[in-house]
């Protein structure tokens, strides 16, 4: 079969692999298309020591199962592994498991003809929904699974809530949608990539702004902030913006620099929560908005082949890439 492989920093390939085989209780997934996670690109920049080259990357997946439980079945992939059998996976938060793994991370992913998955991995499709929206199941059910926690922490309801979100790629701008399908009171969304920004405002899920610029909102004013970046400089702007009580989701692992004011966050009574993945029940709510039309037509989503797939990494590396998902079609 043919595979776009991670070969080193800046560096993807197709090359010829075997045929993955079904074991018992897997299934022999044909993958129809697999999107561009931000993760990805972070092994790409060669800045994730979990992902070693040569490997094949790519865990937000969808197609059509050739062999094994649910033959010929067109399924979504639950890409995350776990051991099923801690506390934390018993009590339903399988992606708190010391022993979770996902797949391209620390097995073959699915930027290939074929991958071989769990069976109980697998979320059957409807005959509406493409394979191309159904990849978007993992990166929506990662902003779901954020905005229902924060919910929790926040003193009112969404629906009364300002909320900011930090980066508009993918999981910011599903952020957004979901936010807006809540009925947030009020939803903007900050970027710097001007490509981006324009899609954003073509897309009509919040106002936006460039946090480089000087027309920023004013600070002490968000009673939500989800920083979906992750870095130094997007916590210190976090920081800045969430009001008094207000709650900071954070879903970026872009670096562990400084940059949060702990001492406000203290002074001010503010949450900082820490969200990672989701779990079966977000994968199962993430898909049903997705194929209800929920979250819109989904139409900024650009599909590209697998083959053109080492030109897609280095578009998003670049900033050409005006759209912030990228699915690649084998």
């Amino acid at each position: 079969m043919k595979a776009l492989f991670y070969t080193g920093k800046l560096s993807m390939e197709i090359r010829d692999e075997p045929e993955p085989v079904a074991a018992p209780g897997m299934s022999l997934v044909k993958i129809e298309a697999a999107g561009i996670c931000g993760s990805d690109m972070h092994a790409y920049h060669g800045h994730d020591a979990r992902r070693v080259p040569p490997m094949i990357l790519g865990h937000e997946l969808a197609g059509t199962v050739v062999d094994g439980g649910l033959k010929g079945s067109r399924v979504a992939i639950n890409p995350m592994l776990t051991c099923n059998q801690c506390r934390e996976c018993m009590q339903g938060n399988p992606n708190r498991c010391q022993q979770r793994d996902l797949v391209g991370l620390g097995r073959a992913g699915g930027f290939a003809d074929y991958i071989a998955i769990e069976t109980a991995n697998l979320f059957s499709l409807s005959d509406s929904l493409s394979a191309t929206h159904a990849s978007l199941m993992e990166p929506t059910a990662v902003s779901l699974h954020a905005v229902v926690m924060a919910e929790k922490a926040l003193t009112r309801p969404i629906s009364e809530s300002r909320t900011l979100i930090i980066g508009g790629g993918a999981i910011g701008l599903l952020a957004a949608l979901v936010l807006k399908q809540k009925g947030a009171r009020e939803i903007v969304i900050a970027e710097t990539n001007a490509s981006r920004l324009a899609t954003l405002k073509r897309i009509d899920c919040g106002s936006t702004y460039n946090p480089l610029e000087s027309t920023n909102p004013a600070d002490d004013y968000f009673d939500l902030v989800v920083d979906a970046v992750g870095s130094g400089a997007t916590r210190a702007h976090a920081s800045q913006k969430v009001r008094a009580g207000g709650v900071i989701s954070h879903i970026g692992l872009q670096d562990n620099e400084p940059g949060l004011d702990t001492r406000k966050l203290t002074l001010q009574e503010i949450s900082f929560i820490g969200h990672y993945t989701y779990n079966a029940t977000d994968l199962k709510a993430a898909l049903n908005l997705i194929d209800s039309g929920a979250l819109g037509n989904l139409d900024w989503v650009e599909s590209r082949p697998l083959d053109e797939g080492a030109a897609a990494f280095q578009a998003i590396h670049d900033g050409t890439a005006a759209s912030p998902k990228i699915v690649l079609h084998p």
